[in-house]
């Protein structure tokens, strides 16, 4: 139980640390992150972008449907707390992996857009 506490501390501390991110002034804010996702999993995948990996992606996706699975409800209906505890931490890590992920994609995008494309003759 004791090794817990840490774990829970820093998902609320990276959570914490991803919104402060998230809410700066001249950051991208909530619809332009979520239209940027649709493109950050086809740049990855077609391997344009380095920023984050396949296996990231596919880790995002299954923590939202272990979010919404109704196989997740019998922990809540026989443990409450860790129930929903559980899924607080989940989801703690969900929104702030998209709130990196979509701040590191939007920048990547900006610096790309203004990258001349074309071949040095020497």
């Amino acid at each position: 139980m004791a090794a817990a506490r840490p774990v829970r501390w820093g998902a609320f501390r990276s959570l914490a640390t991803a919104i402060r991110t998230a809410t700066r002034p001249g950051t991208a804010g909530f619809g332009a992150r979520m239209t940027s996702l649709p493109r950050l999993v086809r740049a990855t995948v077609r391997g344009e972008y380095a920023g984050t990996t396949r296996g990231r992606l596919f880790m995002l996706v299954a923590a939202v449907l272990y979010v919404v699975s109704p196989v997740d409800l019998v922990p809540e209906l026989f443990l409450p707390f860790l129930g929903l505890g559980d899924d607080a931490m989940v989801i703690g890590w969900i929104a702030a992996s998209v709130i990196n992920e979509t701040e590191s994609f939007l920048s990547w995008e900006r610096e790309r857009d203004r990258t001349v494309q074309g071949h040095v003759v020497t």
